[in-house]
C-alpha cells in the first residue's frame, strides 16, 4: 500500500495534470513511469530470472546449445550451486553465470550418443571447439589440452578451482 504525504498532494496533482496533458501516442508507459517518479512513489523493479543448477549431469551438446540460447534471450542468470557435469558446464559461457565455491564441475570430451564409442576425429575436434567456446579463457585452454581427452568418466574441478581459472563467483 502506498501512502502519499498530504503536503505533496497538491504538487503531485499539478505534476499529474501536466503529464497527462502531454501524453502522445505510445507515451502512456513513459508517462506513468514519470508520474510515479514525480510523485515520489517507488517504481517496481522486475527481478532478473534465475536458474539454479544443483544436480545436472549434462546431456546432448545440441540440446544444451538451444537451452543456452533461450537463457541468453530471456536475460536469465545461471547460478551453479551443486553438481554440474558434461554439457552443463557450457553454462559457464553465459554472461551472467556464476559458480559457488563448493560446487563440482565435471568435464570430458565430446562423445557419440553410444557411451564408449568414439566420434570420428573431425567431429571430435568440432564438438570440442564448440564446448570450449563456452568456457572462460583458462578453463578453455585446460579443457582443450587436458579434459577433452577424457571420454570415459569425468575430470572434476571444484567451484573454487573454476573461479581461479576465470569463472565468476556467486555471491
Amino acid at each position: 500500500m502506498f501512502i502519499i504525504n498530504p503536503l505533496r498532494k497538491q504538487a503531485m496533482c499539478s505534476f499529474v495534470c501536466r503529464a497527462l496533458s502531454s501524453i502522445r501516442h505510445g507515451g502512456v508507459v513513459m508517462a506513468l513511469f514519470g508520474l510515479a517518479l514525480g510523485a515520489g512513489l517507488p517504481v517496481p523493479v522486475q527481478a532478473q530470472p534465475v536458474k539454479i543448477v544443483r544436480n545436472d549431469s549434462g546431456g546432448s551438446i545440441e540440446s544444451r546449445l538451444r537451452e543456452i540460447a533461450q537463457l541468453e534471450g530471456s536475460g536469465t542468470r545461471v547460478e551453479i550451486r551443486g553438481q554440474c557435469a558434461s554439457a552443463c558446464t557450457m553454462f559457464l559461457g553465459l554472461p551472467d553465470a556464476c559458480v559457488a565455491r563448493n560446487s563440482r564441475l565435471g568435464f570430458h570430451g565430446p562423445q557419440s550418443q553410444y557411451y564408449g564409442i568414439a566420434l570420428p576425429p573431425a567431429q571430435f575436434e568440432y564438438w570440442s571447439r564448440v564446448m570450449a567456446d563456452h568456457y572462460p579463457g583458462l578453463i578453455r585452454s585446460w579443457f582443450l589440452t587436458e579434459a577433452r581427452q577424457t571420454t570415459m568418466g569425468v575430470i572434476t574441478l571444484s567451484g573454487a578451482q573454476a573461479i581461479t581459472m576465470g569463472a565468476r563467483a556467486c555471491t
